[in-house]
C-alpha cells in the first residue's frame, strides 16, 4: 500500500471507526463483537482503494453499510444461532473420585490377602516412602530380605488385582 493510502486509511479509521463502533453496539449490545464488526469493515474499506479516494461522507455511508451487513451476516451464521448466551460461566468439570476409591477399596482387598510380611514391606515402602534401608531397621529384617518380600508381594499383589479384574 503506498504511504499516502497509509495516511487515508488513518484518517478514514480515526473520522469513522468510534462512530460505526458505536453503531455497531447500538445493534448488537455486544462491545467486543462490535471491535471484531468494526475491524472487519476497516479490512474491507482497505481492499477497496476506490473507498480511501472518496468524499468522507461518502466512505462514512459505506462503512456504516458494510457494517450493518456484518452484522446481519453474522446473526444469520449457524454459529450465532447455535450459541447460547449465558449471565455466567458454567463450573468447569471435576473428577468426582468415585473411580479413585473404588480402585484404592479394590488394592486395600488385595493387600489384605497378603501375609503379614509381604503386606508390612509394601505397606512401609510404597505407602510409606520408605527406602529399602528404612524398611529393614523398621521391621528389624535384612536388606535382601526386604527385597525379596517386596518382589514377591508385588507378585502376589499383581496376581490379586488381575483375579479382581483390575490389571492385565
Amino acid at each position: 500500500m503506498p504511504p499516502d493510502d497509509d495516511r487515508r486509511l488513518v484518517a478514514l479509521y480515526d473520522a469513522h471507526a468510534p462512530s460505526v463502533w458505536r453503531y455497531v453496539v447500538h445493534l448488537t449490545g455486544d462491545p467486543a463483537g462490535a471491535d471484531d464488526i468494526v475491524q472487519e469493515t476497516l479490512l474491507r474499506a482497505w481492499r477497496s482503494p476506490r473507498i480511501l479516494e472518496q468524499e468522507p461522507e461518502s466512505a462514512r455511508s459505506w462503512m456504516f453499510t458494510v457494517a450493518r451487513n456484518l452484522v446481519i451476516d453474522e446473526v444469520r451464521s449457524a454459529r450465532h444461532r447455535h450459541e447460547v448466551r449465558v449471565a455466567e460461566l458454567p463450573e468447569r468439570g471435576r473428577e468426582d473420585g468415585t473411580d479413585a476409591l473404588f480402585e484404592s477399596l479394590l488394592v486395600e482387598e488385595a493387600l489384605a490377602g497378603l501375609d503379614l510380611e509381604h503386606r508390612a514391606v509394601i505397606v512401609h515402602a510404597y505407602y510409606g516412602g520408605c527406602s529399602i534401608a528404612e524398611v529393614a531397621r523398621r521391621l528389624g529384617i535384612p536388606e535382601g530380605t526386604v527385597k525379596s518380600r517386596l518382589h514377591y508381594g508385588l507378585r502376589a499383589l499383581r496376581l490379586a488385582l488381575q483375579e479382581k479384574g483390575v490389571t492385565r
